[in-house]
C-alpha cells in the first residue's frame, strides 16, 4: 500500500555524476551535484552511501564523498569536497563549507557554521546555533593562505550558541557550555563555560556521563 502523498512528484536537481551507493530519498527543491564556481566543463563525481534522506532545499555540491545514512534537514548547504563518514545528520539551516572532514556517527544541529578545514571527529555532538571560525584577522592580506579551522575531536560536545575561534582544538569527550567563546585549545575531558572559555570541571566528574563511552 502506498504511503499518502507517496504519487505526488517530488521537484529536484541532480546533476550528473552523482553516485548513490543504495536507495535514498530526496526531497522537494533539493539540488545534489552542484557544480562549484571553479569547475568548466568537467564533471566531478559526487558519493553518497545507501540510506540518504536528503530533505526540501538542501544543496549539495559536487566533489563530496558521503558515507551511509547520511541526513539532511531542510535548507542545508554542503559545500564542495568534503570527506563525511557514515550515520552524520546535519540539521535545519546549517552550512559547511568546502574542505571540510567529518567522520562517523557526527551529530550536527539546526543553525550550525562549520567553515572551510574544519574538522569533526567520530561521535562529536555540535548543538545548535554553534559558529566555528577559520580567519584570525579576516580580510587581512593573505588571508586566504593563513586559515585555519576547528578541530572537534571525538565524542566532544559543544553547547549551543557557542563560538569557537580559529584553530581551536577541542579535545577528545570535552563538553563547552551552551554561550561559550572558546579561544584557545580545551584539553580532553574538561567542561569550559563563559567568554572566554575557563575550566570549570571534568566530564568524568559528571555521573550523568557512562565513563566506559568516555574512555
Amino acid at each position: 500500500m502506498n504511503k499518502p502523498y507517496s504519487n505526488i512528484p517530488k521537484q529536484h536537481m541532480i546533476y550528473p555524476g552523482v553516485i548513490w551507493g543504495g536507495d535514498y530519498d530526496i526531497g522537494a527543491y533539493a539540488v545534489v551535484g552542484e557544480p562549484g564556481r571553479d569547475v568548466g566543463q568537467e564533471i566531478v563525481e559526487t558519493h553518497i552511501g545507501a540510506g540518504a534522506m536528503i530533505r526540501s532545499h538542501t544543496v549539495i555540491y559536487a566533489g563530496n564523498k558521503i558515507g551511509r545514512n547520511f541526513q539532511t534537514g531542510h535548507g542545508v548547504m554542503i559545500r564542495e569536497l568534503n570527506q563525511i563518514g557514515d550515520d552524520v545528520s546535519v540539521g535545519t539551516h546549517s552550512i559547511v563549507e568546502h574542505h571540510v572532514w567529518i567522520g562517523n556517527n557526527v551529530r550536527i544541529h539546526s543553525n550550525v557554521f562549520v567553515p572551510e578545514y574544519c574538522v569533526l571527529e567520530d561521535t562529536c555532538w555540535i548543538g545548535p546555533a554553534v559558529v566555528m571560525t577559520n580567519a584570525n584577522y579576516p580580510r587581512s592580506r593573505n588571508v586566504k593562505a593563513n586559515l585555519r579551522g576547528v578541530v572537534v575531536q571525538k565524542g566532544a560536545r559543544i553547547g549551543a550558541g557557542a563560538v569557537l575561534l580559529p584553530g581551536v582544538v577541542i579535545g577528545m569527550n570535552a563538553l563547552i557550555g551552551a554561550g561559550a567563546v572558546v579561544v584557545r585549545d580545551v584539553e580532553e575531558n574538561a567542561v569550559v563555560v563563559g567568554n572566554p572559555a575557563r575550566l570549570i570541571n571534568l566530564v568524568t566528574n559528571i555521573p550523568e556521563y557512562d565513563l566506559e563511552e568516555l574512555s
